[in-house]
């Protein structure tokens, strides 16, 4: 019972951390205490008050509804992100996995090949296309998604071989079941806790990466509210209202100090056995 608890307090922990960003977000669709877009020229770095609950920015925009308003983006570009690295990566490694597992080469030559696009970090592929296409929300979204695909793709091969190596793969691979019927009925159900962990981690790297981009301005343009674009305007007036560097940075670190925890947390409790511990460090 003991060796339960950690797991269950950190699935508790993140999932209470994730829960109220995400309550942010469909609290701004509905509510917001101003609009986030309206500017007073009158009413700048003002500290927090009873009207403006965590101040007003060098626009003189309430931060409140911009920390609220702001919580889309991250949101959305982690979702889309983990997604396309999904949609590509899964396939990519299950079906790497299941020809390294018959000994053909063609699975070390997919697996060389996914090496190549590796060596690319998402944050890199994301600011060249930015700089092609210019900076977007979708443009993160793409770079952000095709870059962490490669990653996806190594820890399923790896988590694919291991169950591939167990009595009742082995079994219906010897009385002549398909590969899809492997990958669909045997390898999928059994890797559910390595692609928990891997959501949850890609997320948070996403997260991360959009709010680097629009800090750079490579992101999501103005004026669509950003937790990223609020820690790009929060230096310059560091020495006015330090708050102003506090907000969005809280923000971006509940969420992924969030998603962390929840991942780990899910990984315990779905993966009692360690299959994702296992196929994480073999790659």
């Amino acid at each position: 019972m003991r060796a339960r608890m950690p797991g269950k307090a950190l699935l508790l922990a993140g999932g209470v951390l994730v829960g109220v960003v995400a309550a942010m977000c469909l609290l701004s669709f509905l509510w917001s205490p101003h609009d986030p877009l309206a500017t007073n020229a009158v009413g700048r770095y003002q500290p927090p008050s009873a009207e403006h609950w965590l101040g007003t920015d060098a626009l003189g925009r309430d931060v409140t509804s911009l920390i609220l308003v702001g919580s889309r983006v991250p949101l959305l570009v982690g979702a889309a992100a983990v997604t396309i690295s999904f949609l590509i990566g899964v396939p990519w490694g299950i079906t790497a996995g299941i020809l390294d597992h018959e000994g053909r080469a063609a699975g070390s030559w997919m697996m060389r090949g996914n090496d190549v696009v590796q060596a690319f970090p998402p944050l890199l592929l994301a600011i060249v296309l930015a700089a092609v296409w210019g900076g977007s929300t979708w443009t993160a979204m793409v770079a952000l998604g095709v870059g962490a695909a490669p990653a996806v793709a190594r820890v399923v091969r790896s988590g694919a071989l291991q169950v591939l190596s167990r009595e009742f793969a082995l079994a219906s691979w010897g009385s002549g079941r398909g590969r899809l019927h492997l990958a669909w009925r045997h390898v999928l159900p059994n890797i559910r806790g390595i692609l928990i962990v891997q959501a949850t981690v890609g997320f948070a790297i996403a997260v991360l990466a959009e709010a680097a981009l629009s800090f750079l301005g490579l992101g999501t343009p103005p004026p669509t509210p950003s937790w990223g674009r609020m820690l790009q305007d929060g230096p310059s007036a560091v020495h006015v209202q330090p708050l102003l560097l506090l907000w969005p940075g809280g923000a971006i670190a509940m969420t992924v100090l969030g998603l962390n925890l929840l991942g780990d947390g899910l990984r315990d409790r779905l993966d009692p056995r360690g299959l994702t511990r296992r196929a994480v460090t073999a790659t």
